[in-house]
């Protein structure tokens, strides 16, 4: 299989398993508080991923360990948390659409932070997105007016977090592997994650002995070992044989598959939603044209 055929399997298979990634998180805070979550995400993940690539840190220097460190709670840590708190008041459909401001800000951040350029293609491309993404906002707030969208911010907070990692992991961390990448990450912020979880009471006996406990934990470990870890080594090959732009439009296909579980799940679906999606599309195709 081609270098080119190879990212776009990735994007699809990245865009179906964190698609999938809201509709766990919404779950999942049935029986957790969003601290509970986030850290037991981590945790899980750190473990998993630990068990996989724990050989492949031979040879990372202590000036690739300082990014990897910044990577890691950028990437990982701090977005864990955010999400997990914006869903408890914004619906898991809308999360996932304003995950699509990514790809702006990657091209924002790479021009102006870190000097990468980008065409006018990728600019274009990703400000048609974006238009599409926010006629879905819009649409969302109309069908679901008592949302609390003061908690949408958390999602933006985060979406320029995944774009300062997608950045830094071009820049600074195309030597490293992208397994040696995502299980360096995780030990840096395991120790974290797991104070994070011991003051927010996750191993209370209250807790565990919760009947949504349970269900609650299964989802977070699907979430952790599919949407967390093996995604994450993913992402990061997919950003060492593409460019940061195109690695981030997953974030455009994502919300296509999160509206197809929040319909499941019986959250409010609109045809402008459908032809917004289209045009989400469409930004995809111009953002990676040569």
């Amino acid at each position: 299989m081609s270098t080119n055929n190879i990212r776009w399997f990735f994007l699809f298979l990245l865009s179906l398993i964190w698609g999938s990634s809201f509709i766990l998180i919404k779950k999942g805070l049935l029986g957790l508080t969003p601290l509970q979550l986030g850290s037991y995400r981590i945790i899980i993940s750190s473990i998993f991923i630990f068990c996989i690539g724990y050989k492949t840190l031979r040879g990372i220097s202590k000036t690739q360990w300082k990014w990897l460190a910044l990577s890691g709670f950028l990437g990982t840590f701090f977005p864990s948390f955010l999400f997990a708190f914006a869903e408890t008041e914004v619906d898991s459909t809308i999360a996932s659409i304003l995950n699509s401001l990514v790809p702006l800000n990657t091209i924002l951040l790479g021009l102006i932070i870190f000097k990468i350029k980008s065409s006018r293609f990728q600019i274009f491309g990703v400000l048609l997105g974006f238009i599409g993404a926010s006629l879905l906002i819009l649409e969302g707030a109309e069908l679901n007016p008592n949302q609390n969208y003061w908690y949408a911010g958390l999602v933006v907070l985060a979406t320029l977090m995944y774009a300062a990692n997608v950045n830094i992991i071009k820049k600074y961390l195309f030597e490293v592997p992208p397994v040696a990448i995502a299980t360096a990450n995780f030990i840096v912020i395991f120790i974290p994650a797991l104070m994070v979880l011991w003051f927010s009471n996750g191993f209370n006996a209250s807790t565990l002995q919760n009947k949504a406990f349970l269900p609650s934990l299964g989802c977070v470990v699907i979430l952790s070992v599919f949407g967390t870890a093996l995604a994450k080594i993913v992402f990061n090959k997919l950003i060492l044989i593409s460019t940061p732009v195109f690695a981030s439009s997953v974030t455009y296909l994502m919300p296509i598959v999160a509206l197809f579980w929040g319909l499941l799940d019986g959250e409010v679906f609109g045809w402008l939603q459908g032809c917004a999606a289209i045009v989400i599309l469409s930004g995809i195709y111009l953002a990676n044209k040569n």
